[in-house]
């Protein structure tokens, strides 16, 4: 089946420009003292609407801290992050969990279905939270889609990990967000069904107008976007366009050898 479209006007990405999620001097500081970590440095970055991003670095480059504090599920120890024009910092709790609610979708590496919901009910969530009616013939779209007609009536046990984790694709897109993160989405899966969802993630950014900002450590996962983004501690390292898994490992590894060298990155 064709996969839905995005409505005229909507907020998914406009494939120009547009910056669906971005940081501004975005440091994050952990502890204090000699117990102090700055997981981020000064980190100025747009997700361009409309595109797939992958966010690479070594181990401790910030990486996660980048996308949580992108996302709005934690807070800047100083600059700004804004989802659309909307600055995350200049709300209030209710309200940012408003916003994350109906402008942001997630997928996790652990799958985070609720066991006692059906398919069906884990797809829309979201909304049904919010107190907004899902959309039908969106839902129905994308319920085919991700190819779970026929495992709308079962529960997250029932599943493979490969269809919870389709299920939380569908769940994260069906309220037509913003931009969706996903934070190292195929680390519970076997490498079929990792390639199902990160093809799953890339047609919903190419036929469906989506936005999607995924981190990971893996090269072949990265292949997948249009971007990848790289950190070293804490700092924008260097970007990659139409990024390939061979391109993407000797990247990784000559910010290793700088790191490991102590040379400036």
């Amino acid at each position: 089946m064709t996969a839905p479209t995005a409505p005229a006007g909507g907020t998914g990405g406009t494939g120009g420009t547009t910056a669906a999620a971005r940081v501004a001097g975005a440091v994050k500081v952990y502890g204090s003292g000699d117990t102090e970590v700055r997981a981020l440095d000064g980190v100025t970055l747009d997700f361009t609407a409309g595109r797939f991003t992958a966010i690479m670095g070594p181990s401790g480059s910030g990486k996660s801290t980048l996308m949580h504090c992108a996302a709005g599920l934690d807070t800047l120890t100083s600059g700004e992050a804004y989802i659309g024009g909307t600055e995350l910092g200049a709300l209030g709790d209710t309200r940012l969990t408003l916003l994350r609610r109906e402008r942001v979708g997630f997928v996790f590496q652990a799958f985070n279905l609720l066991p006692t919901l059906t398919v069906a009910e884990n797809i829309t969530l979201p909304q049904d939270l919010s107190g907004n009616r899902p959309d039908p013939e969106w839902t129905d779209a994308l319920i085919d889609v991700v190819g779970l007609r026929d495992r709308l009536h079962h529960r997250p046990a029932e599943l493979s990990g490969g269809q919870q984790q389709r299920v939380a694709v569908a769940r994260a897109f069906a309220g037509r967000p913003d931009v969706v993160f996903a934070d190292e989405p195929t680390g519970n899966l076997d490498s079929r069904s990792g390639e199902e969802v990160l093809g799953l993630l890339g047609g919903a950014v190419r036929q469906m107008d989506r936005t999607v900002v995924m981190v990971t450590h893996d090269p072949v996962a990265a292949a997948h976007a249009d971007e990848v983004v790289f950190l070293a501690d804490g700092r924008l390292a260097g970007r990659m366009e139409a990024p390939t898994a061979e391109r993407v490992l000797d990247a990784l590894k000559e910010y290793d050898r700088r790191d490991r060298s102590g040379v400036a990155t």
